[in-house]
């Protein structure tokens, strides 16, 4: 059977925004050796820790797993996690069919909208050999961690468009539910945006074909 017999169009956006860990790159090994760590050194249950790990900035999740905690300790832990998120790369790989998706976007307007900091986001971006998108909103951009919609919203206003004109990337149930608060049209990328009601779902990128239409539209094609 042809492999597009079963493509179908889901909808002709102006922007496409895109998140990072789990949507681009599959970090997961790093993610879960510095969570695991943390949670152990903090007496908790490392394996439910990563339950609410993805997709938010480390504070945030430790506001959920430590909610008596003061907010100046998850700050300083936050930024110290940071820094060996960065210095560790080992099996930072890109999600399949990641490198031929970006290569698909290149002149078409998107941008990347990412939990990790500036320095945490090239040295994933990097370290799976993907280009970086010239517009980005990254940790320091933001007042408030996913599933708060303002990073979405600032990727979609530094585009020039408006909430509805954009699609968003994601695999994480925070990730899921900013681009829905944001009023976005969302792509579940992976397994772990299967239960959060995406727009539509994809095991990986290899299912999405994006085109440029003749008015400068981005037409996005999934195959179920």
């Amino acid at each position: 059977m042809d492999a597009l017999s079963n493509e179908r169009l889901l909808g002709v956006f102006k922007g496409v925004l895109l998140d990072m860990d789990g949507t681009l790159v599959n970090s997961d090994a790093v993610v879960e050796r510095i969570w695991h760590r943390w949670a152990v050194a903090h007496g908790l249950d490392p394996h439910e820790a990563l339950k609410v790990v993805h997709g938010r900035q480390g504070y945030a999740t430790m506001a959920i797993l430590l909610p008596d905690r003061p907010v100046e300790e998850n700050y300083a832990d936050n930024r110290t996690m940071l820094a060996q998120e960065t210095a560790d790369t080992d099996g930072v790989v890109p999600v399949p069919g990641a490198p031929a998706f970006m290569a698909s976007l290149a002149g078409l307007p998107h941008a990347l909208v990412t939990s990790a900091d500036a320095a945490l986001a090239q040295a994933r971006m990097t370290a799976a050999g993907l280009p970086m998108p010239e517009v980005r909103v990254t940790a320091e951009c933001v007042g408030a961690s996913k599933p708060d919609p303002e990073g979405f919203l600032k990727g979609a206003a530094e585009l020039g468009f408006t909430p509805d004109e954009c699609l968003v990337f994601e695999d994480s149930e925070a990730g899921i539910a900013a681009g829905r608060a944001a009023g976005m049209r969302v792509v579940g990328v992976g397994p772990r945006a299967v239960a959060h009601r995406p727009t539509a779902q994809v095991p990986d990128l290899t299912r999405i074909r994006v085109e440029r239409a003749d008015d400068g539209t981005v037409l996005v094609h999934v195959t179920d």
